[in-house]
């Protein structure tokens, strides 16, 4: 609070307000004193005087937090391509050589498709606030600032649809989650990655399930089983014995495995887990995008808040799609003579 006057100080007793500044023109405003949060009526800027501490130690603990889980991710990336190829590739170039190599140039697409979106999603900044100016009144003009807030952790504007990250240690445009499996927010500047990210990994998950499943169905050795006798047995009895038995000689023969079967076993259970996470993080992210929202505006915006528009125009929008689809169509003219007379 600035120095006040004798004048203002008997303001201040007698009605009880008291004097302030607005950080983003500079205008001093007279306010009531049990008035910690206002907007300036000259720019628009909304100061919060409840001062916030930072969180140093805290920053430097989410930022290791971050870091190893992206090695986790990127070492399981790596295993499940090379570990896939090594595993898989023998069986299916025995069928064919074309049915191999098909299946080599399938999974060059889906792999340099899910490292590449992944690249931009995890080492790509996700989007910085606008530099706006502010502090001084003459070059602040009227409304310039509506809705801006001051960030206690950056000490300067932030824009309304901007948030502070406290793990990553600075403002986000756009700001939808931060996510620490890609060790990055996902916010303004690679949002769309992290989606197309999402659908080629699941995409190659369900690629790596199939391809586990054919390939293990080939290597696993044969099943025996001896069910006996089934004279003056029941049918829930003889159910329960064929199952009984059948899931014995399963287990009896998979301690028969190769390495490469096991390999195939660990690739088909972890991608079956995975893909079902990844597949309801997909659907909330794509609904969020249908909605016209984001995770946290989503979080801050009432139930019943219907400003934003529920429209598939807003997926159209996300992913850059400025032209509709019968534009790229072949078009028919059908031109008629004229008759001269």
């Amino acid at each position: 609070m600035a120095s006040s006057s004798p004048e203002e100080q008997y303001i201040t007793e007698v009605t009880g307000n008291y004097e302030t500044t607005c950080w983003g023109c500079g205008l001093h405003i007279l306010l009531p004193s049990c008035a910690s949060v206002f907007k300036c009526g000259w720019c628009g800027a909304i100061t919060d005087q409840n001062k916030q501490k930072r969180d140093d130690k805290c920053l430097r603990w989410r930022l290791l937090r971050d870091r190893c889980f992206l090695f986790v991710v990127v070492i399981f990336m790596l295993f499940v391509i090379l570990g896939g190829v090594w595993a898989v590739y023998p069986v299916v170039f025995s069928v064919s050589l074309l049915c191999g190599v098909f299946h080599s140039i399938i999974t060059a697409i889906l792999s340099i498709a899910t490292i590449s979106f992944f690249s931009l999603a995890a080492f790509r900044c996700a989007g910085t606030p606008p530099n706006t100016l502010w502090r001084s009144y003459p070059t602040v003009g009227k409304g310039d600032l509506e809705n801006y807030t001051f960030c206690q952790y950056c000490s300067k504007p932030k824009s309304p649809r901007a948030h502070h990250c406290r793990s990553c240690g600075k403002c986000i445009l756009d700001m939808d989650h931060h996510c620490p499996f890609i060790g990055n927010c996902v916010g303004a500047a690679n949002h769309r990655s992290f989606i197309f990210f999402l659908i080629s990994a699941v995409s190659s998950i369900i690629y790596v399930c199939i391809m586990a499943a054919y390939a293990g169905m080939r290597l696993w050795p044969p099943l025996k089983y001896n069910i006996g006798q089934l004279h003056g047995v029941t049918h829930q009895h003889l159910a329960w014995r064929v199952m009984n038995e059948i899931f014995v000689a399963f287990l009896g023969s998979a301690l028969l495995l190769s390495t490469r079967g096991l390999v195939l076993v660990y690739l088909f259970i972890s991608s079956v887990s995975l893909q079902i996470g990844l597949m309801v993080l997909l659907w909330q992210q794509l609904s969020y995008i249908y909605q016209g929202k984001t995770y946290l505006s989503q979080l801050s915006s009432p139930p019943d808040n219907e400003e934003e528009k529920k429209d598939c125009q807003n997926l159209v929008r996300f992913f850059g799609f400025q032209y509709p689809v019968t534009r790229f169509l072949p078009t028919f003219r059908v031109t008629r003579k004229r008759h001269v007379k």
